[in-house]
């Protein structure tokens, strides 16, 4: 078990998780990551007003420093 925290980057926002998860090993921490991006990107896309390119990531860190970092970029076109 390890103890990691997912920053979550939207555009030149970041917010840093200061709480951290306890999770056994990199394939639980890569599942946490993409599902944490798949909800902030729905969330994200839920609440779009107008058509535009949007890119989203978490980066994930341990103790020592970063370990992983996921991406995720989307686009809505909107049509009259």
């Amino acid at each position: 078990m390890g103890l990691y925290f997912f920053d979550f980057r939207d555009g030149e926002n970041l917010i840093l998780d200061e709480e951290g998860l306890d999770l056994r090993d990199m394939i639980a921490v890569q599942r946490e990551a993409a599902r944490a991006l798949a909800g902030l990107a729905w969330d994200s896309m839920a609440s779009f007003n107008s058509s535009q390119i949007h890119q989203m990531a978490i980066a994930v860190r341990d103790k020592s420093g970063p370990v992983m970092e996921v991406e995720f970029a989307f686009k809505i076109v909107r049509r009259p």
